[in-house]
């Protein structure tokens, strides 16, 4: 990771990390019609689960070309976010959203998945590290490990309660 050369508000932080999550929602293009890797330092890593740590952009741009494969269309709650900011390079993001999954469509409240919590640094306009955290399983079709999803009949992509 880069040494900071440029200091940055908390409010500068985090217009970085929303920009990056609306240009996920926008097919990966910023707001200024960039692609979503230019938010990124060249030695940032990101982590999603399944699929691990990438490092660098290269192997960053593969995650979300992976990932994207999978996505029909995804949703930010921008108005549900609950940023937890630290006065530092790390923060955290905590929020809601819905879309379509090759596997099924989800909204947050209402299947399982679309509660997430994202880990950012941000230093020098950059996202140094983003770590992705959620259930990937869209559809809550993991019933084989988590039977009680199916149990009794019940539709295992509503969430008990």
């Amino acid at each position: 990771m880069a040494v900071a050369t440029r200091e940055m508000t908390d409010e500068q932080r985090r217009s970085v990390a929303l920009e990056y999550l609306k240009a996920f929602d926008n097919g990966g293009v910023t707001s200024t019609g960039g692609s979503i890797m230019d938010l990124f330092a060249e030695d940032a890593q990101v982590y999603f689960p399944k699929w691990g740590l990438a490092e660098g952009k290269e192997r960053i741009g593969r995650m979300f070309g992976d990932l994207g494969a999978r996505y029909k269309a995804i949703k930010h709650n921008y108005a549900d976010f609950n940023w937890v900011m630290t006065g530092s390079d790390t923060f955290a993001c905590e929020g809601t959203s819905a879309g379509e999954h090759i596997d099924g469509a989800w909204r947050a409240g209402v299947t399982h998945a679309g509660r997430w919590c994202d880990v950012f640094e941000v230093r020098d306009f950059k996202i140094q590290r983003c770590f992705i955290y959620l259930d990937p399983d869209y559809a809550g079709l993991d019933t084989d490990r988590y039977p009680w999803l199916s149990e009794g009949g019940r539709d295992p992509s509503r969430p008990l309660g």
